[in-house]
């Protein structure tokens, strides 16, 4: 049976990437739009004291399968983007300008292709000893599309979350959890190591 999986099904080799770190960001003030930041603390939990910190969190929308509120594990702790994937949905929407702190991202890191496709699995060695494993991307929601209306003073927010739903997806980055805590620092380096792929046969 494996050797006939094994012929059915194309698998991508591991891959290893590099990156670094052009920007890292905290919500400490009880909301989930962030400030920047010099350095973040990470513990099992998350970033000391944001917004997003702790071993578990609340279902919401996409987790339809719970009922909303229900207590699951946190696999949601930090929210990583890329410069020039945020720049691309900037122009998408006819923007400026997209700032990571507008819709609650954690860290910016230059360097790694279509960051946003990293697949689950995905490890992330920093230069400082931090190690975060990606869960998956994060999809856009109208909620940081609203923010986006806020901060950019566009003339309907609800159009600009419509837009941000639409022209974000695939592009909003990912989100990782902490397998190994410690602090990283703006311009550390990151060394990435993609898992073998395979798309499930049957």
């Amino acid at each position: 049976m494996t050797d006939l999986f094994e012929t059915r099904t194309e698998i991508l080799p591991s891959r290893k990437l590099s990156g670094r770190v052009s920007g890292l960001f905290e919500a400490l003030a009880g909301d989930f739009v962030t400030t920047p930041a010099a350095s973040l603390d990470l513990t099992f939990d998350g970033i000391v004291g944001d917004f997003h910190a702790g071993p578990t969190r609340k279902s919401g929308g996409r987790e339809p399968w719970y009922p909303r509120g229900t207590e699951m594990r946190n696999e949601r702790q930090l929210s990583i983007l890329a410069s020039d994937e945020l720049a691309d949905v900037a122009v998408g929407m006819g923007l400026s300008e997209l700032k990571a702190e507008w819709i609650g991202g954690n860290m910016v890191i230059d360097g790694i292709p279509a960051l946003s496709m990293l697949p689950p699995r995905t490890l992330m060695f920093f230069e400082g000893g931090v190690t975060l494993k990606v869960d998956g991307q994060n999809a856009p929601c109208k909620v940081a599309g609203r923010s986006i209306g806020e901060h950019a003073d566009t003339e309907d927010h609800t159009t600009t979350a419509l837009d941000f739903v639409r022209v974000s997806k695939r592009l909003r980055g990912i989100v990782a959890w902490i397998e190994k805590p410690g602090t990283i620092r703006a311009g550390e380096k990151v060394d990435v190591r993609v898992p073998e792929q395979w798309i499930y046969p049957i």
